[in-house]
């Protein structure tokens, strides 16, 4: 039987960052990462191989190469049972590997909702983190013309975007009533529709899909409305349900949303056995609750935390919840969220003062490639500290989501925020008389004062 210190089930990027911090960490210490496919998809570049990308060859993570890079053994099988009294995997083919500590890194899966009629036609796609899946995907979709995406999630907005680009006639629909409904403000979501729809997507908001028609293959959906809309295909993007019948299997606990449960330094209830990423319990940085935040920035820092753990725990190094930092790009205007939104603050009972500042992101505004810049913060009403921040702009947005992101995991206050010392350039940022941040706090501050 073979045998690893650490063994790790999981090739994605929660799995290959848990692998390479613990080495990193450990370097005498064995490693072996298994993973189900020879090729792994960079996750949140699968809807631009429909179009930007027009490939899905150019959208593989290095795993072998990071692997053999950090002396850890990169393997291709599927693990079918973990036998955790006596700590060891079985494979699919045959091969069983006896491990020290294990590391769950299964990820998820995407819906396919069982109450849907017609979600198993022909042309009714998910979208899997599954190259061969997605490649049968892209070819069916070529002698498609008009395309429903249904949920206006980040991937349903980026997916509807690339296909726009492509030609197709897409229409996308959200039960909810704006897109990105739950990660911004309907003042900055209200934006990024005007956005889309310009980009020439059809969007439909505030009546959800009842059913997929078709006799063999798709050839409409009906909205819960009655309204009926001939289509040549449907794209589900409804969302991902953590992947854990593995860990149910063997008997390593799950909570009631069917994630692994696991502490903040990314340990299950059953010793020496971590979960890390999409199929691993998450809770909100700011509210505590549980929720189902699946992003690849919060499985890597989560994988980090397992892989400093794994031997030693370092007291200082634990995973406090996630922020839930998103970002993306329609065009040449990127937008990002992090922490709670206004509304969410509402429902949660979260007093919340808010700054909300509105500019260009170069000095002065009539340099190349100047675009207008909206900047959004939400500050605790007691405390000033900030919960939560949205941004949109030119492609800086990404980063400067990052920031508020980092200013709400170190608890920062509006104070912090107006004493900020800033680098500024006029190509690369806005005025240091008029930064976007600085500016939204001096709002905020200015409203606790009165």
């Amino acid at each position: 039987m073979k045998r690893t210190d650490v063994l790790v089930i999981g090739g994605s990027a929660a799995g290959m960052v848990a692998a390479a911090t613990g080495k990193t960490h450990c370097p005498e210490k064995s490693f072996t990462l298994v993973k189900k496919q020879k090729d792994v998809m960079v996750p949140c570049g699968i809807p631009y191989i429909f179009g930007t990308l027009d490939s899905s060859e150019k959208n593989i993570m290095p795993v072998d190469a990071m692997m053999q890079k950090n002396g850890i053994e990169s393997l291709i099988d599927e693990a079918t049972d973990i036998d955790v009294k006596g700590k060891v995997v079985s494979f699919a083919s045959g091969e069983q590997i006896q491990y020290d500590k294990l590391v769950i890194a299964t990820g998820s899966n995407p819906v396919r909702p069982k109450w849907l009629a017609g979600a198993d036609l022909e042309n009714v796609f998910v979208i899997p983190k599954d190259r061969v899946y997605l490649d049968e995907m892209k070819n069916r979709l070529g002698t498609a013309k008009n395309v429903a995406v249904i949920g206006a999630g980040f991937i349903g907005v980026e997916f509807s975007d690339e296909l726009a680009k492509k030609g197709y006639n897409v229409t996308l629909v959200e039960k909810l009533p704006h897109i990105l409904n739950l990660a911004f403000d309907v003042e900055l979501s209200s934006q990024i529709e005007s956005l889309l729809t310009s980009h020439g997507v059809k969007v439909i908001t505030g009546v959800g899909i009842s059913k997929v028609a078709g006799t063999g293959k798709v050839e409409g959906i009906e909205l819960e409305n009655g309204q009926k809309i001939p289509m040549d295909a449907v794209i589900l993007s409804m969302g991902y349900r953590p992947n854990t019948e593995l860990a149910k299997k063997a008997g390593i606990f799950i909570d009631e949303d069917n994630f692994i449960a696991v502490d903040e330094y990314m340990r299950t209830h059953t010793p020496d056995v971590f979960a890390v990423g999409d199929c691993a319990q998450k809770r909100d940085f700011v509210t505590r609750r549980r929720v189902a935040t699946m992003l690849a920035s919060t499985a890597c820092a989560e994988a980090r935390i397992a892989g400093m753990n794994l031997f030693n725990l370092h007291v200082v190094k634990t995973f406090s919840g996630t922020i839930a930092i998103y970002s993306t790009a329609i065009g040449d205007t990127g937008f990002g969220t992090a922490g709670v939104t206004e509304q969410r603050a509402q429902q949660e009972g979260l007093s919340t003062v808010i700054g909300i500042f509105e500019g260009v992101n170069r000095h002065p505004g009539n340099l190349p490639g100047t675009h207008k810049q909206t900047v959004k913060l939400i500050a605790a009403a007691n405390s000033g500290v900030i919960v939560g921040g949205e941004v949109i702009g030119g492609l800086e947005a990404g980063e400067l989501t990052n920031v508020i992101g980092l200013a709400i995991q170190n608890r920062m206050s509006v104070n912090s925020f107006l004493t900020m010392q800033i680098g500024t350039h006029p190509c690369l940022t806005a005025s240091p008389a008029a930064y976007p941040l600085i500016k939204a706090a001096e709002q905020i501050a200015s409203k606790m004062i009165k």
